[in-house]
């Protein structure tokens, strides 16, 4: 089955799973914060991949990508964890008519190839409680059956980092420099909590600055220069416009 199905019936499905929706959640804003959670837990990948000196065999992003998911995971009760899974899952798929060429040179995997990835570690992670959805993303009975030992390996390389990187207290090593702009607020609120409530579980060797701001494009990123992620409101119109074309045509 074409992944461009495999969204209409994925879209089907969402609407009449209690477990995957409360029905008082607006779906296009529940998509877009669940994007702006696992983008900014990607690049938070690439900080601390940065910061902790962690050794990468392969991409980075696709360490980052890995990273986030087992965030998604770790960070949050069951119900909130899977509607977090889905909706980012689709956030991989940039092009859901398929009409751009894949670009193969690009550093980061191809999108489809991303989208399985990303389902298919946070199924293996508790695969009894996450068949229902994994079938509703289309993942394959053949990449289905090792799942649960391709997140036991991701989840044994990344919990030694995670280990040191535990706090017993609150740190202050993400910094969030908010910004005044009218574009800028539904994303600084979302982070602002998030880096409180990172912060209250880890620290990191370094201090990381979290700025949203104007970028002139859909685009979040890492600076190791000056050890800052910068997160781009323009992701924000993106994100519901990947939605409307993803879900509602």
């Amino acid at each position: 089955m074409k992944l461009t199905h495999l969204l209409i019936l994925a879209f089907a499905l969402l609407q009449s799973s209690a477990a995957i929706y409360a029905q008082d959640v607006d779906e296009q804003d529940a998509f877009v914060e669940a994007n702006i959670l696992a983008i900014f837990y990607h690049e938070l990948g690439h900080a601390v991949i940065d910061l902790m000196e962690v050794p990468i065999y392969g991409q980075e992003e696709d360490a980052a990508d890995v990273m986030a998911v087992l965030l998604i995971n770790e960070l949050f009760e069951e119900q909130a964890a899977q509607s977090i899974a889905f909706d980012s899952a689709f956030g991989y798929i940039n092009d859901p008519d398929m009409n751009e060429e894949v670009s193969y040179w690009d550093v980061h995997g191809p999108d489809e190839q991303r989208f399985y990835n990303h389902v298919c570690l946070f199924y293996g992670a508790k695969a009894d409680e996450r068949e229902e959805l994994a079938n509703e993303l289309g993942l394959p009975e053949e990449r289905a059956e090792s799942c649960p030992e391709e997140f036991e390996q991701a989840y044994n390389s990344w919990s030694v980092i995670f280990d040191e990187m535990r706090s017993d207290g609150d740190s202050d090593s993400l910094v969030l420099s908010a910004s005044s702009s009218d574009q800028a607020q539904r994303v600084n609120q979302l982070l602002q909590d998030e880096v409180a409530s990172i912060n209250s579980d880890f620290t990191l060797p370094g201090e990381v600055t979290i700025s949203v701001a104007s970028c002139g494009e859909a685009n979040a990123f890492y600076d190791p220069n000056n050890t800052s992620i910068t997160f781009c409101t323009e992701f924000v119109p993106h994100l519901e416009q990947l939605f409307e074309a993803t879900f509602t045509h």
